[in-house]
């Protein structure tokens, strides 16, 4: 791909991440965030608040495991020991009316799907479709190490895992990984060697969470696919080093905005940084472009150049006109070193 288009599907990529986050243009009704054991989904969810609380949009937190209200948080609501009905009419009376809906934009957060999946994973779809509306935007964390109860009343053997309604409703998924161990496993593919594994996938009894993490690595790995509304899906690998708390407080005292999070494309990143990739961001306009560093000239000299040029080729002689029925004749000139026999030509 030339530098050009490359570096255009790179800022088309950042900007599609971008309005998600921000929930411009209706982007996406449904957004899933599927995290893991090594790597929690909260920072995606407290950059969607942030987000939010500086577009000034309403912000419903369902609480499935949250015991206390988060900050950027207008609604926040005990889903606990709730059925699905009753949870659903809490949640839609605090929208807006239909006339303030249209210009006051709502972003509706559950902070856990796996209660209600393994309560009643027939009725996920229906539950989460009433929760949508044109002005609602969904912001929803599921947890995928969680193992779901599911009873054969509530789940029939023919129906499909609750996380793949889940994937095939949303209209974006952001899935979640740990930063440092896709850092390891890019070393460990460089050197030819196997990749390591932590935590549950390791395989050890007992382990639940892999040891080390840090390794000065800061941030997490954002898998996004995003469904656009012709069917086509746009997938992108991002890094997201969330904000540190002591530089949102400044920031906020200083100039009253959120400092939001720093976004980039894991290829970018120094470890997974190709060198070609650098050298055509770095030089793209300097002498000497293609032409490889040796200690031996590999370019030819103008003489050289115009010899070659020079040269007649047979089978420019080929194409010309000689003749009807002399077409592909071969034409051979003889040297002073040939020797011209009569008696094989004549056999």
């Amino acid at each position: 791909m030339p530098p050009s288009s490359q570096s255009h599907a790179r800022s088309h990529a950042l900007l599609l991440l971008q309005k998600l986050l921000n929930l411009r243009d209706s982007a996406s009704p449904f957004t899933l965030v599927i995290d893991t054991l090594e790597q929690s989904g909260k920072p995606v969810i407290r950059e969607f608040l942030s987000r939010a609380k500086a577009a000034k949009s309403k912000v419903i937190f369902v609480s499935f495991a949250t015991l206390r209200k988060p900050a950027d948080v207008d609604v926040f609501v005990k889903a606990w020991g709730k059925s699905p009905e009753a949870l659903l009419s809490e949640i839609v009376s605090h929208y807006p009316s239909g006339t303030a809906g249209h210009a006051h934009k709502v972003l509706l957060v559950l902070d856990e799907l796996n209660p209600i999946a393994s309560r009643s994973p027939s009725n996920l779809a229906l539950f989460l479709s009433n929760l949508i509306t044109p002005a609602v935007s969904l912001v929803a964390l599921y947890h995928a190490d969680v193992p779901l109860t599911l009873s054969p009343r509530s789940h029939g053997e023919y129906e499909p895992h609750p996380l793949a309604v889940l994937c095939h409703l949303a209209t974006a998924v952001l899935r979640v990984s740990n930063l440092y161990q896709a850092v390891e496993r890019r070393r460990a593919r460089g050197r030819s060697q196997r990749e390591p594994e932590w935590g549950l996938a390791e395989g050890r009894e007992g382990v639940l969470i892999g040891l080390g993490g840090g390794g000065g690595e800061r941030g997490l790995v954002l898998e996004m696919e995003l469904r656009r509304k012709s069917g086509r899906a746009v997938a992108e690998t991002f890094v997201l080093e969330p904000a540190v708390a002591a530089q949102v407080q400044q920031h906020q005292g200083a100039v009253g905005k959120v400092l939001s999070s720093t976004l980039y494309l894991l290829s970018d990143h120094p470890a997974f940084r190709v060198t070609g990739d650098a050298d055509q961001d770095g030089g793209a306009g300097g002498e000497g472009d293609g032409e490889m560093e040796t200690t031996f000239n590999l370019g030819l000299t103008e003489k050289q150049r115009r010899d070659r040029e020079g040269i007649v080729l047979p089978y420019f002689d080929a194409q010309q006109d000689i003749g009807a029925g002399e077409g592909g004749r071969i034409l051979y000139e003889m040297g002073r070193e040939d020797d011209f026999d009569d008696e094989e030509d004549e056999i």
